[in-house]
């Protein structure tokens, strides 16, 4: 079966095939490599690297949560509104990776079991996408997993307004992988977005949708 038919007979089926073989590997230690391929805020717009003699960008992991429904989704996060970090935007469950993680994997589960109390026995990591650096400073590890329904979620007020799901299907196409612009700390980035009705998805968060699209789709 051709991988068209296979999309249109069962696209979970078709994402679960094609990330055994285009993901990073997991890793297995507190001493993992991390995946070499780097990608960031720099991609679309070189301004936006890292200056010479910035300090070391900090660890962090991301979960990016595929739904297992038979249209799958990816579950994201609204940050509230009082956080004074990327107050309201759109976001995966993720942080810092604190010296008690094992793994990124750990930093990544317990980040959203914190955030909007996904159940980890509810979830299994499948692999990692490339590397993404920030120019706010974070090197980040996104975890791709698949999340077995039924789930309840407990959003932290603290820390994420709403949680939500978009279909996977929405964001894995080009077409929605706009470039748009902005002026940020009084110069112009240019950046990736993807809208969704009225959420508004970019800068990190679509850059890191935008790599699991080149490693699994295209």
């Amino acid at each position: 079966m051709s991988d068209i038919d296979l999309r249109e007979a069962d696209p979970l089926a078709d994402f679960l095939a094609r990330v055994e073989t285009r993901l990073h590997p997991l890793p297995v230690g507190a001493d993992h490599a991390e995946p070499a391929a780097i990608r960031g805020d720099h991609d679309l717009d070189p301004s936006m690297a890292m200056p010479p003699g910035s300090p070391p960008p900090r660890p962090a992991a991301v979960l990016v949560p595929v739904i297992a429904r038979p249209e799958p989704t990816v579950l994201l996060t609204q940050r509230s509104a009082a956080l004074p970090e990327h107050p309201g935007q759109i976001a995966f469950p993720g942080g810092k990776i604190d010296p008690a993680d094992q793994t990124p994997i750990a930093t990544a589960l317990r980040e959203a079991e914190e955030e909007i109390g996904l159940d980890p026995a509810r979830v299994a990591p499948l692999g990692l996408l490339d590397t993404y650096l920030s120019r706010t400073g974070f090197r980040i590890l996104p975890v791709v997993a698949v999340v077995r329904p039924p789930f309840d979620l407990m959003i932290n007020p603290h820390e994420v307004d709403e949680a939500f799901e978009v279909p996977l299907a929405f964001l894995m196409e080009p077409a929605h992988h706009l470039q748009h612009s902005r002026l940020w700390k009084g110069r112009e980035r240019t950046y990736y977005a993807m809208p969704f009705g009225d959420r508004y998805i970019w800068g990190v968060t679509a850059g890191i949708l935008r790599n699991l699209w080149e490693r699994v789709y295209r």
